[in-house]
């Protein structure tokens, strides 16, 4: 137990360097840009907090009970040598952690609310469900039989690309953004322990080249099967009114319960978000596998810190983020600077990247398992400057109102591209950082942003121009990390 305290402590202390980004960013827009102060400063100060809190629980959580559970799951599994129940397992799990994912379920209530129904919110729920659930299956059977991932990323984002082609435009932004917040915190954290536990068990295999992959997988196949429900669902293009969405989200996002039972029934409400994935691994662990829970304390004080952890972040956002991110979107829009808009998606895309705790999570295990050293701190720069760049081109395409399929089939050519370049121990990785910055803190700041200003700009449609900002936010990533690969490599062989 000390030892556990004594990371608390640590793991407290980097989550307020992380997020000091964030705070940096808004209070240098709110004194020096608008130079005003919020009305409700005392609840956004709180909400701040809460969010530090929240994510050091997370992170506990992840470090004492979800990362060492999933390497210890492969493990289990390779030695009963079953391809088949493997591969169910990552089904069950994929579709049990995307199920009930928060900011899945925003997402599709967001679109159902915009399209007056058209689009159904359970329906987009399953489909992306389904869609994580079949391709974390087909990871695990390309790991163990080594295919190489990097061929079948590149070829899954062509075919998204042929795909998006004939798909209406109003559905493509909603189709890239499901991929983004289909890899999400409560998936991450697993799925990429399972890929690290599978290449550390199985001799002759590198943890980058072979481990990494599945959260890139698992952001390409949801594109593809929500653009194939858009286009069976609605056949032409349509404008959508978001004055009823902005209405409800705003409402949504002020109502907070401080009280004893109100803190329970949230606690409740996020653990039944992660109940799924639990029952799945209960069920799998006992009743295939037949074998007790290794570290059982360990593992149910992690997911203990993980519901406490996710509660924070809900009721951080609510209280902090999302206020403070409508009021600069506001007063954004008033100035009429697209200076300013631009300035701020940049920043704002860099400040919640830094203070990702799956970000952080995720670099620091493929740290401590890869056979080749990273530079964590040089990693999330560079995935965090991606974001930035990512979220600015976003923001200038709603403001001009450009056609995201020309934009985004641009850039994933360049990123087909550089991975022919790039080293082949880094690609899957690459891709895989891609996926992992949209988590719990950048999508909600992010989407609230992108269609605030649909909404408040004229000539904007809220499906078609208000979504994608998560699609732009994944993709950069992937160019500044296979960039850094490339030039880093041709540095050491010309000094070699």
């Amino acid at each position: 137990m000390t030892e556990i305290l004594k990371q608390f402590k640590h793991t407290l202390v980097e989550s307020i360097v992380n997020l000091i980004p964030i705070l940096i960013i808004i209070i240098g827009f709110q004194l020096l840009v608008f130079q005003s102060v919020p009305e409700n400063i005392f609840s956004i100060t709180l909400g701040f907090v809460i969010v530090i809190l929240g994510v050091t629980f997370f992170l506990m959580g992840l470090e004492i009970g979800v990362f060492p559970l999933g390497n210890s799951l492969s493990n289990e599994f390779l030695e009963k040598r079953s391809l088949f129940w493997f591969a169910l397992f990552g089904f069950a799990l994929g579709f049990s952690a995307s199920i009930a994912e928060p900011a899945i379920i925003a997402v599709a209530t967001q679109a159902q609310t915009i399209t007056h129904g058209i689009l159904d919110a359970f329906t987009l729920r399953i489909i992306i469900a389904i869609s994580v659930g079949s391709i974390t299956a087909f990871g695990i059977i390309r790991s163990l039989l080594g295919w190489p991932i990097a061929k079948i990323i590149v070829g899954g984002y062509v075919l998204v690309l042929i795909i998006t082609y004939f798909t209406p435009r109003s559905i493509v932004g909603l189709a890239y953004d499901s991929g983004g917040v289909a890899t999400n915190v409560a998936t991450v954290p697993l799925i990429v322990a399972l890929g690290i536990g599978i290449a550390s068990a199985l001799q002759g295999r590198s943890v980058l080249k072979d481990g990494f992959g599945f959260v890139a997988l698992a952001a390409i196949t949801p594109m593809i099967s929500i653009q194939l429900y858009g286009i069976f669902a609605l056949g032409s293009d349509f404008s959508a009114n978001g004055s009823e969405l902005v209405q409800t989200a705003t409402q949504a996002k002020t109502s907070v319960d401080f009280d004893i039972l109100g803190i329970l029934q949230g606690l409740l409400g996020t653990f039944t978000n992660i109940l799924p994935i639990i029952l799945t691994i209960v069920v799998f662990q006992y009743l295939i596998l037949r074998k007790p829970l290794p570290n059982l304390f360990r593992v149910v004080l992690g997911f203990i810190f993980l519901v406490i952890g996710l509660y924070g972040f809900i009721i951080g956002i609510k209280l902090g983020l999302f206020p403070i991110g409508e009021s600069i979107a506001t007063n954004l829009v008033d100035r009429d600077s697209l200076f300013f808009i631009l300035l701020f998606a940049f920043l704002i895309g860099f400040g919640t990247t830094m203070a990702e705790p799956a970000l952080v999570a995720v670099i620091k295990q493929a740290d401590r398992y890869s056979e080749v050293s990273l530079n964590v701190t040089i990693i999330r720069l560079l995935v965090a400057l991606g974001v930035g760049c990512g979220i600015l081109l976003g923001t200038y395409k709603i403001v001009q109102g450009y056609d995201i399929w020309l934009l985004i089939t641009i850039l994933y050519s360049f990123v087909v591209v550089l991975t022919i370049f790039a080293p082949s121990h880094m690609t899957a990785f690459a891709f895989d950082l891609g996926g992992v910055t949209t988590s719990e803190i950048t999508v909600p700041i992010v989407t609230a942003f992108g269609i605030y200003l649909a909404t408040n700009i004229e000539g904007r449609d809220v499906l078609m121009d208000g979504f994608g900002l998560i699609a732009f936010a994944s993709v950069f990533p992937m160019i500044t990390v296979l960039g850094y690969s490339i030039i880093t490599q041709k540095l050491i062989k010309n000094f070699a």
